[in-house]
């Protein structure tokens, strides 16, 4: 099945309309029904790599949360853009120090410039993600695309009151956006009046007003490479900048979803929130969605302590925590057994029965042409189908919906042996439900089953020639025959079944 094609089918049919959508609202911090600001169309932004190193299995869980929920709102026949950033400018840990630029430090470490930088790990970031079959988001800009946006929406900040310039550097005042009667930490629940009650500037040599200010644009020092000219002289954007300027130039001054890890809950997003009211007078973003971390054998993932391992090392078995490679499906499956607000830990025991549970549920899939239609259907398949909707309807519960695909599998496996039946149109629902919901919406690769239905429909006519040999045989009181057929098919896996129908066969 080409995925793509099959979401253009989809879109047509506006599903969205009979499905009521809740989503996580960290904001809130509570679930609601989900009501788009334009109907039929969706703005989702997603905060993206930093590409100053390979992408780390973290990252990957939270582009995959996404890349699922891109999938399901596709599904359901929204028309969605969606926007993804790549970080590839200015990304301080330290507001203070221009040298803690992350790209700054790692050209230093592989004498390379920091634009030599950016490609090698966007090409690295691409590359994994096309390994586990992601979709491309609509719109990829980069923070070193959009300078002049950044600049503009800087001196917008300063010109309403709400950032100040000091020492070729430009700063938002968090003080002055509360004294207006907003609220910096809203989105993190924050109390920031402590914060002030509480912090010091210790040496008094600070060029912030208050420390809690962050930096929306920097004085590059004599060593920074990445620098352009500005206002305020040569510099290069904050970190936190980027996001606004980008997100509400491609998406509006308010949009539907904005997602990350949530990591970026504080400072990131927070800054964002502030970003966005300060110059356009309301919240930029309706719904926040944020993702929980990833943890290795129960422990957080570190490359001081040694508990790390690439995405691609998982994918070639070239690591020390996993007894052999797995391929990308197994670990896609995996991950998503998790819900993206849930803590995911993975580990080998996990990796192995993510692999057996989805060879059974493939097993199971490639039954499908086999089945036989009765007159009659003794499953509901369509309460069944409506049951996948609703888990993927209950803040895109993945968990759930994999139960659900199991409960498929075993529909299957029932009317398989002969012990439930199915009409000819359910037994079409069933397939194609589990088609959609397993390759179009949790996104498993299908690309080596396109030929599974030939190669399993040659499978039954041989198996079927050979119970008629068989038949023949018994016909002809060549019992020997007759038991050889069925005793050599049995050893291939295939068991036959005589009833007062003829026979029949199971995989």
């Amino acid at each position: 099945m080409n995925s793509r094609n099959s979401f253009k089918k989809i879109s047509i049919m506006e599903l969205y309309k009979n499905q009521s959508l809740q989503i996580y609202n960290t904001l809130s911090g509570e679930k609601s029904t989900f009501t788009p600001i334009h109907d039929g169309n969706i703005g989702m932004y997603v905060c993206g790599p930093t590409v100053y190193s390979n992408v780390h299995l973290g990252n990957v869980r939270t582009f995959m949360s996404f890349d699922v929920i891109f999938r399901y709102l596709l599904h359901l026949g929204y028309k969605v853009r969606y926007v993804r950033n790549i970080t590839d400018a200015g990304h301080l840990t330290d507001d203070g120090d221009v040298d803690n630029d992350r790209f700054v430090k790692q050209s230093r470490l592989e004498k390379l410039e920091p634009m030599e930088i950016v490609q090698k790990y966007s090409v690295d970031f691409h590359k994994v993600l096309d390994t586990f079959n992601f979709l491309p988001p609509t719109i990829e800009p980069t923070a070193t695309g959009h300078i002049l946006e950044q600049i503009e929406l800087t001196q917008k900040l300063i010109d309403t009151g709400f950032a100040y310039e000091s020492n070729g550097s430009v700063y938002f005042d968090v003080f002055a956006y509360n004294e207006k009667g907003l609220n910096y930490g809203e989105l993190s629940n924050r109390n920031i009046d402590e914060l002030f009650a509480n912090t010091r500037d210790l040496d008094g040599q600070s060029e912030k007003k208050n420390p809690q200010d962050f930096a929306l644009w920097k004085k590059a020092s004599p060593a920074h490479i990445m620098r352009w000219n500005s206002p305020w002289g040569e510099g290069f954007p904050g970190w936190h900048l980027e996001c606004t300027a980008m997100s509400t130039k491609y998406l509006g001054e308010t949009f539907d979803i904005h997602g990350g890890g949530m990591d970026l809950k504080f400072p990131h997003h927070e800054c964002e929130v502030a970003q966005g009211k300060a110059c356009n007078g309301h919240s930029p973003v309706n719904y926040w969605m944020h993702t929980n971390m990833l943890t290795m054998n129960g422990l957080r993932m570190s490359k001081s302590t040694g508990n790390y391992i690439l995405p691609m090392e998982l994918v070639t078995g070239e690591n020390n925590f996993f007894e052999k490679p797995f391929e990308p499906n197994i670990v896609r499956f995996c991950f998503l057994q998790a819900h993206y607000r849930s803590v995911l830990d993975i580990s080998n025991d996990a990796m192995v029965a993510s692999e057996k549970g989805y060879n059974r549920l493939m097993e199971s899939y490639k039954l499908l042409p086999m089945l036989k239609a009765s007159n009659t259907s003794s499953l509901d398949i369509t309460s069944w189908k409506q049951s996948c909707y609703n888990a993927m309807n209950d803040d895109f519960n993945t968990p759930i919906l994999i139960a659900q695909l199991f409960e498929g599998a075993r529909y299957i496996n029932l009317v398989n042996d002969g012990t439930a039946t199915l009409t000819a149109d359910d037994i079409k629902l069933l397939e194609t439900t589990l088609s959609n919901f397993l390759f179009d919406v949790l996104g498993m690769n299908n690309t080596a089953s396109g030929g599974a239905s030939n190669t399993t429909e040659k499978l039954k006519g041989v198996v079927e020639l050979l119970i008629e040999m068989r038949k023949q045989a018994r016909a002809n009181r060549d019992f020997a025959l007759s038991d050889q057929i069925r005793d050599q098919l049995l050893t291939l896996g295939i068991q036959l079944k005589d009833g007062k129908e003829g026979t029949t066969f199971s995989v």
